[in-house]
């Protein structure tokens, strides 16, 4: 009798236990779909992944809040996926899902109506639950409200984000009419982050709100910067049609012929610099890059110090010119007079060595391993440079 009543208890115990978070479906996509289609309710879905920090803290900090459990339990279907595992894989690509937690709003058609991301707290992901549970949503979908002249803002905002990615020019149609809508309401930093994602040319309608709003854009970004974004907004045809796609490089001639009769000579040339140290580097043609970055870095006090630190850590790993190296090394030293750590003092003890400076590559690696140990990081490259140095 004993063992029975404490079976029992255990057997309470587990079920009241397996009601403290959100009440998620264990079964596939086509049956949860299918029963959100039948209940016409939308699907909520954690896409998360295994080894996602803030994913498991969403799950025991989050998911099992009274207030949230009651609002997601009573009005989604709810499903949990593992993106990188069995179903989970096919559900990723479909949504395109590249970060984690990702939340997912989905309708019965197995269309997406809204996405969020990463860690957040109770109100929320409360507020977003609210957003996406909108009445306009039980019978419509995102596209078809946006072509029937949907123009609430938060709609529109959800709608760049949602499709950014599997339908740019749908997302860019939706960018023009928030900016519309917003008018001459104040800008935040997200929204003008938005604004600069999808304006590509001056012929399009977001360009004049560039203009238009400098005040208040300005206000969030210097005026170098948003000139920077001027001139590369003015020669973006430019830069895309100077790149030769048979042989990966840029031509100068032809960039300089289109270029300066829209931002002048000097511009152009820092524009052209510009493009080449991004562009290079991601089709490792180092010979190029090495040329570009010597001209665009010339003047190192113009620049901030990671950056610089990336240009001599590119150095360092690909470029063997002692004279080329040796404005590295400035590069680098300007990041390890600003603070010193594990990484940029490695890195300058590397170029050292390669400059042949073999007391300034020992006594930088030697700091870089004992930082690195303090603070409890991977040692073992600055560890293998000594060795390298005896």
């Amino acid at each position: 009798m004993k063992r029975t009543l404490t079976l029992l208890f255990l057997l309470i115990y587990l079920a009241s236990f397996s009601q403290e978070t959100i009440n998620f479906q264990d079964t596939s996509f086509k049956e949860i779909l299918a029963k959100a289609k039948k209940e016409k309710k939308l699907v909520f879905m954690d896409a998360y992944a295994s080894w996602c920090g803030p994913c498991k803290l969403m799950e025991k900090n989050i998911f099992t809040l009274p207030a949230v459990k009651e609002y997601y339990n009573a009005n989604f279907i709810n499903a949990r996926f593992d993106m990188e595992k069995g179903e989970g894989r096919d559900i990723a690509l479909k949504y395109g899902v590249r970060s984690y937690p990702s939340f997912l709003f989905i309708n019965g058609d197995g269309e997406l109506v809204m996405q969020n991301f990463g860690y957040m707290g109770e109100q929320d992901f409360l507020a977003i639950a609210k957003e996406a549970n909108n009445p306009k949503f039980a019978n419509n979908s995102s596209k078809e409200l946006f072509e029937q002249g949907e123009s609430d803002p938060n709609f529109l905002l959800n709608m760049m984000k949602l499709y950014a990615q599997s339908d740019y020019e749908l997302a860019k149609k939706a960018s023009e009419r928030y900016f519309k809508v917003k008018n001459e309401d104040e800008l935040t930093r997200d929204d003008i982050g938005m604004l600069l994602y999808f304006l590509k040319s001056t012929s399009d309608p977001n360009y004049q709100i560039f203009k238009d709003r400098k005040d208040a854009i300005t206000k969030i970004m210097s005026e170098d910067i948003y000139k920077q974004f001027d001139v590369n907004i003015k020669i973006s045809k430019v830069m895309e049609n100077s790149l030769d796609q048979n042989t990966g490089v840029i031509n100068d001639d032809y960039f300089f012929k289109n270029a300066i009769p829209l931002v002048g000579k000097t511009e152009a040339e820092i524009a052209l610099n510009r493009m080449k140290v991004i562009y290079y580097p991601n089709v490792r043609n180092f010979k190029e890059y090495e040329k570009a970055a010597l001209a665009y870095y010339k003047d190192a006090d113009n620049f901030d110090t990671e950056e610089l630190l990336k240009a001599a850590w590119l150095f360092s790993e690909h470029v063997d010119t002692k004279t080329s190296l040796k404005k590295a090394e400035e590069w680098a030293e300007k990041a390890v007079m600003k603070s010193e750590s594990s990484e940029n003092t490695y890195i300058l003890a590397k170029i050292y060595a390669k400059t042949g400076n073999k007391s300034n590559a020992k006594m930088y690696a030697e700091m870089s391993k004992n930082l690195a140990i303090q603070n409890g990081k991977d040692s073992s490259a600055a560890e293998q440079l000594l060795q390298s140095l005896k």
